[in-house]
């Protein structure tokens, strides 16, 4: 790990030599060794990026979220009793999969230019080159290699999974147990990059994905598939500015290729311990309809279970 001797972090992280996409795609030794000898000097480098433009930088916080969620959500922190609130906001797609809208339009312009600050400010970041090789996003979790460490969007990265994930996820998901590990990147959809994912299930108990384009950003095509497997059925939706989207991570989805435009979303996943998730047992979810979902889950945890925080560390178990 690398010493920091000096206060001019910021100018030393923008003077470093990143590893090539190349060979990055490659897993060669040399990249996680390039991130894990400067992880500390990033980091005091994202610190000194916000004290320096402390005066025109947005600092993000829960402020920037649907004020119906964030009313809804508060309420039931105070009296989980409350949490129905909070279930009724977001509409089932299919059974394990729910959405709602999650930003605030007035305020996403707000948090977009934040984005395009830190993705400006010249400190190294790491692309999710584990999502079909996408080259315009960021790894958001500390457990990640050169991951987005501006202090100010750790508060409400951290804010995001603890008051709202986690205890929507227990609540229409019954991940109980399966949810105290995060992890989270930033991913764009372009016609000539990037342009779409295949059918795939994430590694998660449950995964949140929400779109940041401003209601003016027009894309086409980009509609995602989700497989339900109880009907056999594939379902289509389309992301629109702000929602969200929240489903159980064996939910099999796919993502059709971009035709035009841009898309761009936000993607956190909670999990178990050394990342576990729900399978082969009783407790697993994997072909039980939502509402038994939802009915074990009310049967085997209380309302104060849902909302409260998990008791163990963070272990280092990152996904890619």
């Amino acid at each position: 790990m690398k010493t920091i001797t000096n206060t001019n972090a910021l100018a030393e992280a923008r003077a470093l030599e990143v590893p090539s996409r190349e060979l990055s795609l490659r897993r060669d030794p040399s990249v996680s060794k390039f991130w894990n000898d400067n992880r500390k000097l990033l980091e005091a480098a994202w610190a000194e990026w916000e004290l320096e433009n402390k005066d025109n930088l947005l600092l993000p916080d829960e402020s920037l979220l649907d004020p119906k969620l964030r009313k809804a959500i508060n309420e039931a922190w105070e009296n989980p009793k409350k949490e129905k609130a909070v279930a009724d906001l977001w509409e089932e797609i299919i059974p394990g999969v729910y959405e709602t809208q999650f930003f605030d339009l007035e305020r996403l312009a707000d948090f977009r230019k934040y984005l395009e600050d830190a993705v400006n400010s010249g400190i190294p970041k790491r692309a999710p080159y584990g999502i079909q090789l996408n080259r315009y996003g960021m790894m958001l979790d500390p457990r990640s290699e050169g991951h987005l460490a501006a202090p100010s969007f750790q508060a409400f990265y951290n804010a995001i999974m603890d008051r709202y994930m986690r205890p929507i996820s227990r609540l229409l998901l019954g991940t109980y147990g399966y949810d105290n590990q995060t992890f989270g990147f930033s991913i764009q959809y372009n016609p000539d990059k990037d342009k779409d994912l295949h059918a795939h299930t994430d590694a998660s108990s449950a995964t949140l994905n929400i779109n940041t384009n401003l209601p003016d950003e027009a894309f086409t095509g980009s509609v995602v598939d989700f497989y339900d497997k109880a009907s056999g059925k594939t379902v289509q939706t389309k992301f629109e500015p702000g929602k969200a989207i929240i489903h159980r991570g064996n939910v099999p989805h796919a993502t059709h290729p971009i035709t035009s435009g841009q898309r761009s979303n936000l993607v956190v996943w909670l999990y178990g311990d050394q990342m576990q998730i729900p399978r082969g047992s009783s407790s697993s979810y994997g072909n039980i309809s939502s509402n038994s979902i939802k009915d074990m889950a009310l049967e085997s945890v209380t309302a104060r279970q849902r909302w409260s925080l998990p008791d163990g560390p963070k272990d280092t178990f990152a996904p890619f």
